[in-house]
C-alpha cells in the first residue's frame, strides 16, 4: 500500500495524481493535476538504463512537463464529449463566439507552446507533442510512424534536450564561484562622511 502523499485525497493516492512535478509545485503553487502513471515520461524518468542512470534526466523530465502543462493550459487537447457550456441552436449545441471568449491565460499559454515548438523545429515537435502532451508511449509512436524499434527513446532525448535548452534548464549550472565587486556611481562622486554626522 503506498503512503499518503500530503494533502492527497484518498483519489489523488489510489491513482497516482500529484501536482505537475515536485519541483515545478514548489515553484509555483498552482501547478496542475497530473496523473504520473498515464506519463510517458514519468516512467522514462523512473526507469533506469544498463548502467543504472535514468533513462531520462531532471532537465529534461521538466521541461517536457512544462510543455505539457503550458499545452493543457492552453485548452489545446480535442474535446471528446459534448460541449454542454454552449447554447443549443437548431438541435445542435454551437458556442456563438466562436472561441473568442479565451481568457489572457489560455492565450499566453499557447504563445509559450508555439513558441517551444517553433525553438525545437519541425523535426521534434511532433513526437513532443505526441509524447508530452498526447501521452503516447514510444512504442506506439514507432509503430506510427514506421521507426526502428528503440530509436524513439534516443531521438526523444534529443528532443527533450533541444526543449530544455528554450526553456533554459540545465541538469547543472557551474560558473565562476565568486563574481568581482563592482561599485556603480557616477564618475566624479566621491564618497564623504558628510552624511553619517549628526
Amino acid at each position: 500500500m503506498k503512503a499518503r502523499k500530503k494533502g492527497a485525497t484518498d483519489f489523488h493516492s489510489q491513482h497516482g495524481v500529484t501536482r505537475a512535478g515536485n519541483e515545478q509545485a514548489r515553484i509555483a503553487p498552482d501547478a496542475l493535476l497530473v496523473n504520473e502513471s498515464e506519463s510517458p515520461l514519468a516512467w522514462l524518468a523512473r526507469r533506469k538504463d544498463t548502467s543504472g542512470k535514468p533513462m531520462i534526466d531532471r532537465a529534461q523530465f521538466a521541461a517536457g512537463e512544462r510543455l505539457r502543462a503550458d499545452f493543457t493550459r492552453a485548452a489545446m487537447t480535442p474535446r471528446t464529449g459534448a460541449n454542454f457550456a454552449a447554447p443549443v441552436t437548431h438541435g445542435r449545441r454551437s458556442g456563438s463566439d466562436n472561441g473568442m471568449n479565451f481568457s489572457d491565460l489560455v492565450i499566453a499559454a499557447k504563445e509559450r507552446v508555439n513558441l517551444a515548438l517553433d525553438s525545437v523545429g519541425p523535426e521534434f515537435s511532433g513526437l513532443l507533442l505526441d509524447v508530452c502532451c498526447f501521452l503516447k508511449g514510444l512504442e506506439t509512436v514507432e509503430r506510427e510512424r514506421g521507426w526502428p524499434r528503440r530509436t524513439s527513446k534516443v531521438v526523444l532525448g534529443l528532443a527533450l534536450d533541444r526543449l530544455a535548452r528554450h526553456y533554459n534548464i540545465a541538469e547543472k549550472i557551474s560558473g565562476r564561484s565568486r563574481a568581482p565587486l563592482r561599485a556603480w556611481q557616477a564618475e566624479d562622486a566621491r564618497p564623504t562622511m558628510d552624511a553619517y554626522r549628526d
